[in-house]
């Protein structure tokens, strides 16, 4: 599965585009996403990327679990959001 990185910093508009098309492409993506910030920005890109595919009669869900991940050697907790047609 396509795990897409988010940032606090990330533009919605541009997740979303590669979003939509990931999920064209492959059926299926993943968000990873560490803070508020970086979570706001994801769930942000899942909203206009909805509009992006509902013409081709996609409806997406969302799926959120958390993950462990290794950053520079440190573990962090990273929330992943699943993104699949319903």
């Amino acid at each position: 599965m396509e795990v897409l990185k988010v940032s606090s910093k990330s533009n919605p508009n541009s997740v979303a585009g590669a979003l939509a098309g990931v999920l064209r492409e492959k059926g299926s993506a993943e968000i990873q996403a560490i803070g508020a910030g970086a979570l706001n920005q994801a769930v942000k890109s899942i909203a206009i990327a909805r509009g992006f595919v509902a013409p081709s009669g996609l409806d997406l869900v969302c799926v959120p679990a958390f993950t462990d991940i290794e950053i520079d050697g440190e573990q962090k907790t990273a929330i992943k959001l699943i993104i699949e047609p319903r």
